[in-house]
């Protein structure tokens, strides 16, 4: 079976670079619409359902603002 994850994203420290979405193997995140308060566009989970925790998202991200959870 395979392994069930899900992510949190701080929206106010995430600068916009979308590594994160490059590295993610499923496709769990996509740049939201909606700008910080520092005027990027953050990355935001959209298919929270398919995230398998691999940590690829965590890993790459410059500013440490993703948080990665094994369900």
């Amino acid at each position: 079976m395979a392994k069930k994850g899900k992510i949190t994203i701080d929206r106010e420290l995430c600068k916009g670079c979308l590594l994160c979405i490059r590295a993610c193997p499923v496709k769990v995140l996509e740049a939201d619409t909606e700008i910080n308060s520092s005027g990027s566009y953050p990355a935001k989970a959209i298919n929270m359902e398919k995230c398998i925790a691999c940590g690829n998202c965590y890993e790459v991200c410059p500013d440490v603002c993703i948080e990665v959870y094994e369900e």
